[in-house]
């Protein structure tokens, strides 16, 4: 591969890092809304979330990309390529974040939320500073497993034109009739984001546990 090839991989690597690590923030924070919500036991809309929660869960990735594109049309939405992407992977992921979360609350000791209330602490201040802390401790292996099967499950967006790594991966393999090369190159970069990714939980968990210490 040329000098040229290199650069269109990582500008590809680029663009599904940003994309991945928007729909990674705002679907984390959306998990965790949602789980609040749930928690709260509102006949009404439970029922709601919980059929979301189910559809996003049950659909293919790329389906619902392509679902979003296509349909926003329809529905009075010109979203752009980009925007379309990060609409569908924010709703993908933040569903399974919603149950990560919940899970979250329901493992929560029951005792450490009744003695900060005896402390003369107010609900919302015993979530923020006992309750939400350990939660992201206790729950960020699983969080980022998640982030992990995003990032992996990002290819999808090639589908409907943004110009991610596997797209351009797929384009050098057509120009050049000599896929392995880009391929190889497109698997280490991938392996090179998610390793971030794991590295950052493991720098994130010793941090946690000097603090505890």
């Amino acid at each position: 591969m040329d000098g040229n090839a290199w650069l269109q991989l990582l500008n590809g690597a680029w663009t599904t890092a940003w994309i991945c690590v928007i729909s990674i923030v705002i679907g984390v924070l959306a998990g965790l809304i949602l789980a609040l919500v749930r928690m709260m036991r509102l006949p009404l809309i439970d029922q709601l979330l919980v059929l979301y929660i189910s559809l996003a869960r049950a659909t293919p990735l790329v389906t619902l990309v392509l679902f979003i594109f296509l349909a926003a049309p329809n529905l009075g939405l010109a979203l752009e390529r980009n925007t379309a992407a990060i609409l569908a992977l924010t709703l993908n992921t933040a569903a399974f974040n919603a149950e990560i979360w919940r899970s979250a609350f329901r493992n929560f000791s029951r005792e450490q939320r009744e003695a900060a209330l005896a402390v003369g602490m107010t609900p919302a201040l015993s979530f923020r500073r006992i309750m939400l802390p350990q939660m992201v401790l206790t729950s960020l292996p699983e969080l980022v497993n998640e982030m992990s099967f995003l990032i992996k499950g990002s290819p999808a967006i090639a589908v409907i034109g943004v110009v991610d790594l596997t797209r351009v991966t797929n384009r050098i393999a057509a120009v050049t009739y000599e896929p392995l090369p880009p391929m190889l190159v497109a698997a280490a970069l991938y392996m090179l984001i998610i390793g971030l990714l794991v590295w950052l939980q493991r720098l994130a968990e010793r941090h946690a546990a000097r603090l505890a210490a």
